[in-house]
Order: C-alpha cells, then structure tokens, then sequence
C-alpha cells in the first residue's frame, strides 16, 4: 500500500521563511498567526492527514460509493468517521469568517490544510472542498438571511455544498442550460431540469446539503445573461432552520469515472425543487464565478498533490529497487545490483518531481496570500495589485499546475516500471485520480483562453506589466550575486520569451483570433514556466541567507540551491521552444478542411 508523510518542513520553509507570515502581523487575521501557531497547524495537520485520511485512498478507490433504490449514496468504508473526525478537529474552519463560526486565520494556511488533505486523499477532500467554494458564493452573493442561515452550518462541516453547472448538453457554454425555475407566491422558486457530473452531489456525511444551482428564470434572455443562481438544500428547513422535508432533488445515477471513485459524482434530478435566488435575477453567472475561482485555485492544489504522493512513493521505491549498476561503477559491491535511484534517467524524473512540487508549493501559497492581501491589505493600492495578480495567476495555477501534476504522475509511475501499472502499487491510481483535474472547473484549454484572452488585455494589460515589473525587480536584486546571478540569469532569459509572446500577441491575434487560439496554451506554460523560476528564486535566496547563519538543517537549505540550480538549467529552457510554437501562429493548423481528418476506407 503506498504511503503518505505530509511536506511540513519544506511548508513551514514556505510560509514562515520565503513568504514571512509572521510580517503581516498587523493585518486582521494575521495577528494570531504566529509562529508557534503556524507550527502547530502545519504539524497537526499533517499528522491528520498522514494517518487518518491517507490509509482510505486505496480503500475509496476500490470501494467507490454506493447509490440506494431511494437515490441516497453511501460513501466508502471509513470515510463518514474520517469526516467526522475532520469536523471535530475544525480543519474546515481555519481561514472562515469569525462571524459564521470560523476561526479567521490566513487563506495560507486554509491551502495548507488543502494540500494536505487532497494529497492523502483527493477523493475525500472534494467534499468539504466543493462546501468551500459554495460558502465562499454565499458570502458574497447572498442576502444577509441567507448567510445567517446557511454560512454557520456549512463552515462548521455539519451540512456541505455544491456547485450545479453543467448538463447533459452543455459544459462550457453555460448559456446553453435548460433547468428552468419557475417564481412561486412565497418568493422562493421551483427548480426543474437535470445536472450531470455533480461532485459530492448526494452522500451519507452531511445531515443536509446545499446545492447551488445554475437555472433560468421565466423570459430571460436566452444567452449567458439569462442566468440566475439559487440555493436548492436537499431537505428544506423547517421553523427552527434543521433539515425537515425532503426537497425535488434526487441522485438519479453515480457517474462511472476513471478515477476519485471515493467521491460521488452524481447525475442530480430536479423536480420542482424548491429554491431560493441568489443574488440579483439573471447575474447568476457572476455569483457562480466567485464560487468557481475558488474552485480553480484549489483544482491546481490537486495538481500538486497527486505529484507530491506519487513523488513520494516514486522516492521510496527507487531507493529499493535493485536493477543494473551505476554508469560509474557498482555503487553498491556487497549486492548483485545497485538501487535504480543511481540511474540518470531515473534521477532526472525524481528532480523533475521534487522541483515541480516544490515551486508549485510554493506558488500555491503565494497565490493564497494574495488572496488574503486583496481583502485585508493595508492601502487600497495594495489590494488591488494583489487582486490583479491572483487575477492573472488564477489560470496559471490551476492550468499549468495539473498539466505538469499529472505529467509529473505519470513519471513517479514510470519510477516503477511494470510495478507502476499494478493495481496493488496504488501508483496507477495516483495517475487516474490527476487526470480530472485538467478537466473540471473549465478545461485546460479554456484557462488558457481565460488568461490570453481576458486577463493579458484586462484594463491596457496593467496586471501583466505588474506581474512583469515584480520578477525585474527580483532578477535586478541577486543579478551580480555569484551563487544566485545564474539563476536570475536564466529566469530573466525565459521572462524575455514571455514578453516576446506577449508582444506577438499584440501584433497577431487582433488580425486572426485563430492565432491568440492556437498559441494560449503554449503561452500558459510559458507563464507557468516563468512563475515557477520567480518562486524558485525566491527560495534561493532564503536559502542562501539561512546558510550564510550555519543553520542545524544546513542539508535542507543546500538542497534548495541545488534545486534551484537544476530548475535554471532544466526548465526555464523550455520557455523559448514555447514561445517559437506560439509564433507559428494558426495558419497550418486550422487549413485543412474536415475531409481531411476522416479516415480513409
């Protein structure tokens, strides 16, 4: 059975020492975070994670859930009491508003406890996942009712949440949908239409769950600005605001997917369900956007995760593994073979790993602190050049971050050999469970388009020259240093290919929109790219200044360098070839005409 030790070290490296947490002890919220709290719950929650959700993975997986002849669903073995457990614990009300029970401490540390949960067990950390995204909906959509009611209950982990998109017929387009809610005399509505791939749609955790439902009023227009959004619970609440009658919302079939078989992903019918409307009539789109970047930035957690446990058991089995003889010589002359861990090929996919994960570590957490910057900045300058750079990097972390996480699982897999395509293994698992995350909250493709075609150009292109300004600056402090100047060397070479496909953009896609097309998601990786030098920079330096102190963990700080080294060599290369596929623009491949793709006879 493959293992699960959460990262504390290298996240308290993160949050305390490259992102100095405890610096924004003047912000609200950020004044209990100290670093005697930050420990505890780094530690603790590792430890959870670690030893109660992580030995469910396989079991989920094998189990999956059940749905009942009366449309209710029974998750796994274990998962109820490990849920129960989580609520106990309080894991889910970390970073949630004090005034709806929760405990207000950093969006940082609520992605630490995300990252820990989805890597033990991706399929049970959907569940109060999905409830994260929809308080967060509520909170800023909904009526001051609808808060008191719903938040408390929800962030507590007593009832959970989802987010009702998508349809038999139609994903991305959501103007396409066809649930109708139809007024009622008591201000509430009914609800009628089918919901297809509904994540934790219907489960025996929660005693209630509330669906947020995307559905069309009487007479909206018949597009994406005829969308409102509604609050449909699976039972309605009764005079005192507990579960009472069982609302028109049923769980018509379990969809059989490749992987996060412990997670109920449900088919859900309504059947003039009863609903109330979230925010204004027909901006229900708007409100499910807050709802979905949330979402997003924890769907490229996922990406992350599914690397880190695959890496870890990738490690482990390399380490054992005994095949052929070093190219230098036996290594180890008392056997017959040397541990695969001397092979080249073999210590190219393990530092591939270990710098993806943790420069997307990282990032992830970067990324949340912005989150917390754009609310609780001291001056509203600074609010907003968070809120334009969590903006921009929304589609980066959740695009560029599950494309190489599954990438990167793919690799831990290959570790294995023809052990990686055993079941027993759990290493092919880890592979299925990442291949959903460049699928769900919007495909790849389309965070590609989100960042090329929406947030490069937003507002003349201030966030991206923002963003640009911020990694000069960075390269301009250690460009004479002799350890680090080759590393910001390197980033600023790569940086250079980013502005150039910027540019490219500006002079092309006006022309041919095929072009900003067919060269997003070159530019996505390219920023991906990019971003992941800037925090591999960033941590360079930390730990060149810890070294320079004769720290006890001097090992940990020299890997980093190392680390850091490889990332300049090894993948701020790519960011060139990138950039010159972004350049053959869309002419070749948009040309040939349908008949061309059919198969011949």
């Amino acid at each position: 059975m493959p293992t699960y030790t959460a990262p504390t070290r290298d996240t308290r490296f993160v949050v305390n020492e490259m992102l100095d947490l405890a610096s924004y002890g003047n912000l609200p919220g950020f004044e209990n975070a100290t670093p005697d709290m930050i420990d505890t719950v780094i530690n603790e929650a590792g430890k959870f994670c670690s030893e109660v959700l992580a030995p469910l993975n396989q079991i989920g997986d094998e189990h999956g859930c059940t749905r009942h002849e009366d449309g209710s669903v029974t998750t796994p073995p274990g998962f109820k009491e490990a849920y129960d457990a989580y609520v106990e614990s309080g894991w889910g009300t970390i970073a949630k508003p004090v005034e709806y029970g929760g405990q207000g401490l950093p969006h940082v540390l609520g992605f630490v406890i995300e990252e820990y949960t989805g890597t033990a067990n991706q399929a049970f950390a959907m569940y109060p996942g999905l409830t994260n995204g929809a308080t967060a909906a509520i909170e800023a959509a909904g009526s001051q009712e609808q808060k008191d009611t719903y938040l408390p209950k929800m962030i507590s982990g007593e009832w959970s949440g989802t987010m009702n998109l998508t349809e038999p017929h139609c994903g991305t387009d959501l103007g396409m949908i066809r649930t109708k809610a139809e007024p009622n005399e008591d201000g509430s509505y009914s609800i009628t239409g089918t919901k297809i791939f509904i994540s934790a749609g219907e489960h025996d955790l929660t005693s209630n769950i509330i669906h947020l439902v995307l559905a069309k009023t009487p007479g909206a227009p018949d597009s994406s600005k005829g969308i409102s959004l509604f609050i449909v619970p699976k039972y309605i609440l009764d005079e005192n605001g507990e579960p009472g009658e069982r609302n028109g919302v049923s769980c018509g079939s379990i969809e059989k997917k490749m992987g996060i078989h412990g997670n109920a992903t449900c088919v859900l019918n309504y059947d003039g369900a009863k609903g109330w409307m979230v925010g204004e009539e027909n901006k229900g789109l708007a409100a499910m956007f807050i709802m979905m970047n949330a979402a997003r930035l924890g769907v490229g957690l996922q990406g992350l995760a599914q690397a880190e446990v695959s890496y870890q058991n990738a490690v482990t089995y390399a380490l054992d593994r005994r095949q052929g003889r070093a190219l230098t010589g036996p290594k180890d002359t008392e056997a017959k073979a040397d541990p695969i861990f001397v092979h080249p090929d073999v210590r190219r996919m393990l530092m591939d790993a270990k710098v993806f994960n943790e420069g997307m570590r990282a990032l992830c957490l970067w990324g949340a602190l912005q989150v917390d910057l754009t609310h609780k900045a001291q001056t509203q300058e600074e609010r907003e050049e968070a809120d334009m750079l969590i903006g921009l990097m929304t589609p980066v972390i959740k695009g560029y971050g599950t494309d190489k996480g599954y990438d990167i699982a793919n690799n831990m897999q290959q570790v294995y050999g023809g052990h990686g395509y055993v079941k027993e293994w759990g290493m092919e698992q880890f592979v299925r469970d990442s291949r959903i995350a460049m699928i769900y909250e919007g495909t790849n493709g389309v965070q590609a388009m989100d960042l090329c075609g929406r947030k490069l150009p937003a507002k003349g292109g201030k966030a991206i020259q923002k963003f640009f300004a911020v990694i000069d600056e960075e390269i301009a402090s250690v460009k004479d240093d002799e350890t680090l100047g080759p590393i910001a060397a390197a980033l600023d070479k790569a940086l250079g290919e980013q502005k150039a496909a910027t540019m490219w953009f500006m002079q092309n896609a006006m022309q041919n929109p095929n072009h900003l097309g067919a060269g997003a998601h070159h530019y996505m990786h390219i920023m991906g790219i990019v971003t992941l030098g800037y925090m591999w920079l960033k941590m360079a330096k930390v730990a060149k200044d810890a070294l320079a102190g004769d720290p006890q963990d001097k090992a940990f700080y020299e890997a980093k360098l190392t680390s850091a080294a490889y990332y300049a060599e090894r993948w701020l290369p790519d960011a060139g070839a990138l950039r010159r596929k972004l350049e053959a623009g869309s002419d070749n491949m948009m040309k040939l005409t349908e008949d061309a793709f059919a198969t011949a006879a």
